[in-house]
């Protein structure tokens, strides 16, 4: 029996008791294109329901939990294109198909227990798909626990014709067959091959061992998961969660201590420290980054593909996008700034008329600043995305726009390590060459700032080859697989940069306890460091000699004072 009521706006609601008494026999409901926006508790009470299509009602955003209570099935289910944000907790267990496609707002399915007698689903959202993906139904499961002594028997039916095994005139039951080779007699019914032994009569009832054991089904799930956002959490593998944890916190820590210490420090406020400053800012908010991952992870562990979708497009992982891709490009520009600078003091010592001063390093960063905010901002417009992947990095390459864009940063990064390269072959050649022979401090300081440089682009170096190959679409490793560079390269350096550049330093560590003697702590450690820092100041002035000398002495020492050891 079939009924159907379509086009008809004004039907806003389906009362309880809609449809109970029309008829005994299995009905196929059939409502769609009508204003529905709420179906009430009982609404299909006293039915059977073969179909229930509530397709293509826009404005149908609730089904109350208790809206199939009192009815049977329905066997399938069609919700597709509505605006419903959830489906009702009881009545699950009877569909088979459930089709619920362009339905953008059921971003969450009910526990996968209710769908126990699922065979096809075609859904919305990939993600969903994998929930289904290891999902038997209960029948299904139940027969593969009890039934493992048939499966000799199975094979032998699979080698049959397969006219022969759906001819139901010429084909036999298995169960039949052993009944027969086995002298059963009377007994047949306590045999460990019997049905009834296991099963009542009723949970026999239409069940037949060839197709249904022998040819089990297998629920079928579209859209499949694709190669961006593959079946499972956001970090993949369970020892990333551990080491992300270990990384972000170190980063949001080191960076944090850093800039306190800096910004507080009563000595002057140098270009050096200033590029320090800028450079801890953008380590700190990778942490960030790694920080908003790491608690997202631990919140869905085992349950991504019910919260993908939020997280995906919700405010969330934009923000942590942002956060990754402002915070790497800041930190790329500074490293590259930070090294001209090196390379312009050392070779420049002795023209006290070209030293770079504070006013102009702050229009240089300024340009940064605005740079990294831009780039940054723009897959929020539409230029590429940071919803195609759960770790919300910009990896959507389908237009030409979004591809430039990706190959730019790129590039950026690739330019700027070929300066830095550029620029300490020159310092080296310079600390070299007798006739520019800088402070013995300006040695160790640019062999120092060398090995952070080059740590922080030898860790990008992996990322940056398999992302180019990928920006061209020919990817050389999965998403998976990616997410360990991600963790243990990408931001690493915002973890090892402060205690590189300014924590295992001597000027650090007086600035440091320098912030405790004010707060009444390590009162005596800070009053050796000032003692010692004034001695050694003093000592470099006298022992210059001629005017030209103490001058290039005092000139590399004042200037590098905030990075020696």
């Amino acid at each position: 029996f079939q009924r159907e009521l379509c086009d008809n706006l004004r039907m806003t609601i389906i009362p309880q008791n809609a449809f109970q008494g029309m008829n005994n026999e299995s009905l196929t409901l059939k409502l769609y294109k009508n204003g529905f926006e709420d179906i009430h508790s009982h609404a299909f009470n006293g039915t059977k329901l073969n179909q229930l299509i509530l397709k293509d009602n826009k404005n149908l955003r609730r089904i109350h939990n208790d809206a199939l209570r009192g009815a049977t099935g329905p066997d399938v289910l069609d919700i597709s294109s509505t605006a419903l944000e959830s489906l009702p907790s009881y009545g699950l267990e009877a569909i088979q198909v459930l089709n619920a496609t362009s339905s953008y707002s059921l971003k969450r399915l009910p526990p996968l227990d209710k769908f126990s007698s699922l065979l096809e689903a075609v859904l919305t959202y990939p993600s969903h798909c994998c929930a289904f993906r290891n999902l038997r139904t209960e029948r299904q499961n139940l027969l593969f626990s009890i039934f493992d002594n048939f499966s000799k028997e199975c094979e032998s039916t699979m080698r049959r014709p397969t006219n022969e095994m759906l001819d139901d005139s010429n084909s036999t039951l298995l169960w039949s067959a052993e009944r027969k080779t086995h002298s059963f007699g009377t007994d047949y019914e306590s045999s460990p091959y019997s049905y009834s032994t296991i099963f009542d009569d009723s949970e026999m009832a239409g069940f037949d061992f060839e197709y249904d054991f022998c040819q089990p089904k297998v629920l079928t799930c579209t859209p499949e998961p694709d190669a961006f956002n593959p079946c499972e959490d956001i970090l993949g593998y369970s020892f990333l969660r551990v080491l992300i944890w270990f990384i972000n916190i170190l980063a949001i820590a080191g960076n944090f201590t850093v800039l306190l210490v800096l910004l507080t420090s009563h000595y002057k406020l140098t270009v050096p420290r200033f590029l320090m400053c800028n450079l801890s800012f953008a380590d700190f908010c990778m942490g960030l980054y790694l920080l908003l991952i790491a608690s997202v992870d631990a919140q869905t562990s085992g349950q991504y593909y019910n919260h993908a979708i939020d997280w995906q497009t919700g405010g969330g992982c934009s923000t942590a996008g942002f956060f990754t891709v402002f915070a790497s490009e800041l930190s790329v520009y500074t490293l590259t700034v930070i090294t001209l600078e090196r390379w312009h003091t050392i070779t420049y010592a002795m023209q006290l008329d070209r030293k770079l001063r504070l006013r102009h390093a702050v229009p240089i960063m300024l340009g940064g600043w605005l740079f990294s905010i831009g780039i940054a901002l723009l897959p929020l417009f539409g230029v590429s995305s940071y919803m195609k992947v759960s770790i919300c990095l910009p990896m959507d390459i389908e237009t030409g726009l979004s591809q430039a864009y990706i190959l730019l940063i790129l590039v950026l990064n690739v330019v700027a390590f070929v300066v830095i390269c550029a620029c300490y072959i020159k310092i080296y050649i310079a600390v070299q060459n007798p006739e520019l022979v800088a402070a013995n401090k300006d040695t160790k300081v640019a062999k120092r700032m060398a090995i952070l440089i080059f740590t922080d682009f030898t860790c990008m170096a992996p990322i940056s080859f398999f992302a180019i190959s990928a920006a061209f679409k020919v990817p050389l490793i999965t998403v998976t697989n990616s997410k360990i560079l991600l963790v243990l390269f990408y931001p690493v350096n915002s973890c090892a940069n402060p205690f590189l550049y300014a924590i295992f330093t001597k000027a650090f560590r007086r600035d440091f306890f320098l912030l405790m003697s004010k707060l009444g702590c390590c009162k005596s450690r800070a009053e050796l460091y000032r003692m010692n820092y004034f001695s050694a100041y003093n000592s470099n002035c006298k022992n210059g000699g001629a005017a030209t000398a103490p001058t290039k002495a005092s000139q590399a020492f004042l200037l590098l004072s905030a990075l020696e050891k």
